[in-house]
This record gives structure tokens, sequence and C-alpha cells, in this order.
């Protein structure tokens, strides 16, 4: 028999008028002020929820300060003062903002780094922000900083959360458990916060989050506490986010997105924030959480979509035909809602019926049915899954912003959701689109600029106003839509402008494929590199019988290409003939950030796959029906397995040779 986790504990949305609406504007605190406010009015309200070992275990507002005081105090013994840097490399655990408001407190600024960070990236994070303390959270983390001990001069200590491993370190100084932090700053913690935190003000710096480093090395944004708080009060006053609504907190802390909901819009909003058991169990602490709002880039949205859609498919063949009937039903309506129009009698009639059906028995099962808001961001979401979420009943909305401003600058209204948009202007931000086509926007979320980056600082954020570096317009009535980074759009040999990022976003919305790079500047044609999704090709595959062991295996079947090549004619029939993919390869491998192909939010490095990737860059362009490449598989243990392999290059129909003639074949090199 399997043990099942117990639900967690029910949140109590507290009325109108309690403590959240009490403290009006929370832009003249500082962050650590607005949490011993929150604490003296509201000193038993949940704050946190972190689930270990099956157990959902509760942190008060009361309890929340107290740690975040016995961090300042423990700090303040070991030498922080102000101005001085503080990192954190951590999956999401309270510990994590115990340590980041604390080191606040003092005028410290906290630094988030990502927790699937390579040893060198956590070393030019630390290095490069002159960490003094780092937060590393267990061995493994450790073991990155230790790595690089030599070089890393200005970290004093190292603390760490899980004590499992560190036996070996016992008489090592440069190490120190952080519960012994804690009894360290417990004799004097309230009037050390105290006297610390009243010395701040809402326009220091507090926090540095690094940029993605899609085209060099991340830059750390400095914010102030103003510009963290105004972002999380605006985005709360628009969607009226009420106190002790629960937020399931589960993508990197370092990525400016989770910092905005973790610590931006839940101070400002009186938000329980719930930390998972673990990365891998978030999406069932999900379920068990059934959280009011909920933020994820389109990876997960689709992620979920795609597990219905297999689990659908498995099931038996009356099944499937009342799932797509009741499935139809719901998204007719959204449909009409979508439009701005009311869904005619029998449509809403319809849509009850699938409601009790089919989608209140899905949001149960998926943690949905209490989810009020939900956000997506970071790239394009196909249309058909904002249909199917929205069919569901999940008010599932686009937003954009940058590290710089925050996270959110735009967002979708409630009624107002359009499939080609990333919405209007948060209240109290304007934007413009210069005459270059560029996206510039200023509020009070703009930040300070660029740590040690003067030059840079100054070439983005020109009299208040932040230069995204995004190409955009803006429609006739207010909603803004993303085209491409300026320096990614592309120019055919013929002096066609094409954008990249948009062919990619169309090629991915089939559910069959995971990733997309699209070529083509200064050529006849566009090309374009793709990953298959493992999971919903796989799962394609089982069901027509066909055999595979590897990925690698799986991207050489003839079947796989010509499934592909169906999924390319259709994204073709959305762009226009110059845009269109002529050729394209299955690559042998997904692309990944550890191998420096993507960054840490999913970004193309353009750039460095060009380099990585030149021979079957070329011959995607010299007419070439397949090249001999050597693929190299990096392990985590550091050792690498080198494997020659063909990869085809497939055309689309129009052209002399068949789009699937042979199959790759695959051996080991000698």
């Amino acid at each position: 028999m399997t043990a099942r986790s117990p639900k967690a504990p029910e949140s109590t949305v507290a009325p109108e008028g309690t403590s959240a609406s009490l403290l009006g504007d929370v832009t003249r605190f500082t962050i650590p002020q607005l949490l011993a406010e929150r604490a003296r009015l509201a000193p038993s309200g949940v704050a946190l929820r972190h689930k270990e070992f099956g157990i959902w275990n509760e942190t008060t507002n009361l309890t929340y300060l107290e740690r975040a005081q016995e961090v300042a105090a423990g700090l303040h013994a070991l030498g922080v003062k102000r101005g001085d840097k503080v990192a954190v490399v951590a999956e999401n655990i309270p510990e994590w903002v115990f340590m980041e408001v604390g080191a606040q407190a003092l005028g410290a600024i906290s630094v988030g780094v990502y927790q699937s960070s390579g040893d060198s990236e956590v070393k030019y994070v630390v290095d490069y922000t002159d960490a003094v303390v780092v937060l590393a959270q267990d061995e493994e983390q450790v073991d990155k900083l230790l790595e690089h001990r030599a070089e890393l001069t200005n970290v004093r200590k190292v603390i760490y959360e899980d004590p499992r491993g560190m036996a070996k370190h016992a008489h090592d100084d440069w190490f120190m458990s952080f519960e012994d932090l804690l009894s360290l700053g417990r004799g004097q913690a309230s009037a050390i916060f105290t006297a610390e935190a009243a010395k701040g003000h809402p326009d220091d710096i507090c926090h540095f989050s690094l940029t993605s480093g899609t085209t060099g090395a991340p830059k750390a944004a400095m914010l102030t506490h103003r510009n963290m708080l105004y972002m999380g009060q605006s985005l709360g006053e628009l969607e009226k986010f009420r106190p002790g609504s629960d937020y399931l907190s589960f993508l990197p802390m370092a990525w400016m997105g989770e910092q905005m909901m973790t610590v931006g819009v839940a101070l400002a909003n009186g938000i329980t924030v719930n930390f998972p058991e673990s990365n891998e169990t978030a999406m069932q602490d999900l379920v068990e959480i059934g959280p009011h709002f909920m933020f994820a880039p389109p990876r997960i949205w689709e992620g979920i979509q795609s597990q219905m859609y297999i689990r659908m498919q498995e099931s038996y063949g009356p099944n499937r035909a009342m799932y797509r009937k009741l499935l139809k039903w719901s998204t007719d309506a959204a449909d009409a809602s979508l439009s701005g129009k009311k869904p005619s009698g029998l449509v809403a009639l319809k849509s009850k019926i699938a409601y009790w059906g089919l989608t209140r028995p899905l949001l149960d099962q998926l943690g949905f049915l209490r989810l009020t808001h939900a956000y997506t961001g970071g790239a394009a979401l196909g249309p058909d899954v904002f249909r199917f979420y929205h069919g569901l009943g999940v008010n599932l909305k686009q937003v954009y912003g940058q590290t710089e401003n925050i996270g959110i600058a735009y967002v979708h209204r409630d009624g107002d959701v359009r499939f080609d948009t990333v919405g209007m202007p948060l209240p109290g931000s304007e934007c413009r689109i210069t005459e270059e086509g560029e996206i510039i926007s200023r509020s009070p979320a703009v930040c300070k600029g660029y740590y040690k980056k003067e030059d840079a600082s100054a070439e983005t954020i020109k009299g208040g106003w932040l230069h995204s570096g995004d190409a955009g317009r803006m429609t006739a009535d207010g909603h803004l839509q993303v085209i491409d980074r300026l320096s990614d759009v592309m120019q055919s040999s013929r002096g066609e402008r094409f954008s990249p990022q948009y062919i990619e976003n169309r090629l991915k919305f089939s559910p069959y494929i995971k990733e997309a790079v699209a070529l083509g500047h200064g050529r006849d044609e566009v090309t374009a590199m793709l990953n298959i999704d493992p999971m919903t090709v796989g799962q394609w595959a089982e069901k027509k019988q066909i055999a595979y062991t590897t990925y690698m295996e799986l991207t050489s079947k003839p079947e796989v290409a010509h499934l592909l090549l169906r999924e390319v004619q259709e994204a073709n029939g959305r762009l226009e003939p110059h845009e269109r993919i002529q050729r394209f390869v299955l690559l042998y491998k997904l692309l990944d950030a550890d191998d420096d192909e993507l960054t840490r939010t999913g970004k193309v490095r353009r750039k460095l796959i060009n380099e990585k990737y030149a021979p079957i860059v070329q011959a995607l362009y010299d007419g070439s029906e397949r090249v001999s490449v050597e693929a190299v598989f990096k392990y985590q243990d550091g050792q690498e397995q080198r494997v020659r392999t063909d990869v085809v290059v497939f055309r689309t129909p129009g052209e002399e040779q068949s789009p699937v003639r042979g199959s790759a074949r695959v051996g080991t090199s000698a």
C-alpha cells in the first residue's frame, strides 16, 4: 500500500479591511520593516508553509520575523555590514527568505544563485558580486564552492542548511550550520534587527538579480525595496489579491519572476507562500495545496497539458470520445468569453455539463480548483494551450517584463485575454515604442542599473526609461505585442526581415516540439534545428509500436521524421512565405543549460549554438542530405561520452528529395 501525503491545511482568506489594507502604501517601507509591520498587525497569520517528510509545516508572520531577526543578528556577529553582499544558492526553502530578509535588515544586499548552476557559474556569481557570506543548502552546493575556494577570497563564511554529509567539515572555520547562525544571533536578535532595519530607506538597494545572459555573462540588476514592493502592490491592487491567499513557490528563487512573487507580492499583499518538499515533488505538492494563484513559464503549462493528453490517449475508446466532446464544449464557451461575447444559451448549457462531467474533476486532480489567477511569461504560449486552460476555467494570462523592472510591466486584464499580446501596462507604468521599434517603459519598478557595469547601465536606463532591447508594437486599444529581441531580428539575402523567436514559438505550438532554433540571417531561406519532446513523442511511438531505447535513437526513426514534417508544415501555414521552414534537422540531444546552450531561464544562446553545431548549420544550406557529427555527452561526474552519428537533413514539400529519405545511422566512434 502506498502512503498518501495529507492535504495541506486550508488557509483562511482574510476579509476586506484586514492587515493588507490597513498598511496602505507599502512602498514607504523597506522589506524588513514591512515584515515587522505584518507581524505586529497579524502575528498569527500564516506567512509560509514548507513540506518536509510529507508534513506541511506552517510559519506565522511572527515566527517569520523572529527567524529573520536571528539571521540579522547572527550575520551582524559575523561582521556583515551595510552594503555587503550575502548570496544564497538553494532550492525554494524558508531559510532562503529568512536569510534574504535578515541580510536586508542590516542594509546588506542579497544575491540569488540558481541551484542548478555548475560550479563555474556559482563561482562567477559569488565572485562578481563580492559576496562575503554564502548560504548553500546542502553538500552538493557546498562542493561547488569548495571547487573554487582559493579564488573566492571575499567569502568569509559558508552557511549550510542541511547538515547531512557535512561532518567532514566540522573543524573547518569556513563553514557554519544555519542552526548555529540562528543561535549566534538569538540573544540580541530583536534589538539588532530593530535598530539596523530602522536605518533602511525604500530606495536602498536590497537585492541583486542576475539577467539571463543570452548574449554574454549575466549582469546583476540592482533592485531596491521600492522596486520590489511597488510591483507587489501594483499587481495586488489590479488583481485584488486577498490576504491569506495561497501561492506555490516552485520556480528558482534566483529568477526575478519568483523573487517578485515570493517576496514582493507576498509581503505587499499578505499572501501565504508554500514551498514544496523538493523540485521533483512540486506538481504533486501543488495538488495538495490547491493555490489561489500561480506563476509558471510556458513549458510548465505545456507540460501539464501534455500529461493530460497522454493520459487521455491511454484511456479506453469511449472515455477518449467523451473527453474530446466535453473538452470541445468547454472550449467553445471559452472562445465566446475570450472574444468578449456572452455564450449563447446552448453553449452555456453544454459548458455547465462539461464542467460537472470533466472540467471540475480535472481541476481537482490538477490542484486548480481554487485557482483564481494564473500567469505565464518569458515566451509565447500557443493559442491552443490558452484555449485548453480557459476551457477548463483557469484564468490564465500572459505577462511581460524584464529582470530590470521586477519581471512584470504588462499583464492581461480579466476578460481581456488575447493570444497575440502580453496585455497592457500595469497601473503607474508608461510604455512607448521608439522609432527603431524598441519597447521602452518607465515606472517605480525600474532598477538602479547593473552592479559594476556603468556603461551597460547607461545604455539600458536613460532618463528613467528602461530600454528592453525587445522589438514590439502597440495595438490600437493599448495592448503590447512583443516581436523578438532587436538584436535577434534577422534579414534574408533578399532583404526580408523576420523574427526567429516568432518562428520558433510557432513551431513550439506543436506538442511534439520541445525546442527550436530558427536560422537564416543573410541566407536565401529559413531553416531550423528541432528538439522533439521526449514525453509526447515517446508516448506516440509506443502507441505506434515503434521500439527505441534512447532519445538519440528516437530522433533517428523515419516515422518520427514523418510526424515532425507534418508539424513543421502546420507551423508553416501560420507563417509568411519568407518565414517558412524549408529544411530542418532533428537534433540528437536536447539543448541544455548545463551545456551553455540555454540560459538558466530556458532562452536560446544563438551564437554558441551556431558555433557548436556549425557542421549541421552548413549542411542545412549546402544541399547535403545528411552530415556525420561527433556528439559529446557530458555526465554529472564530469566524464564525457563521444558518439558518432549521422544527422539527416529533412526538406519540406516542394523540393525534389523526399523529406524522409533514409534514416539516421548511429554508431559509436572508435
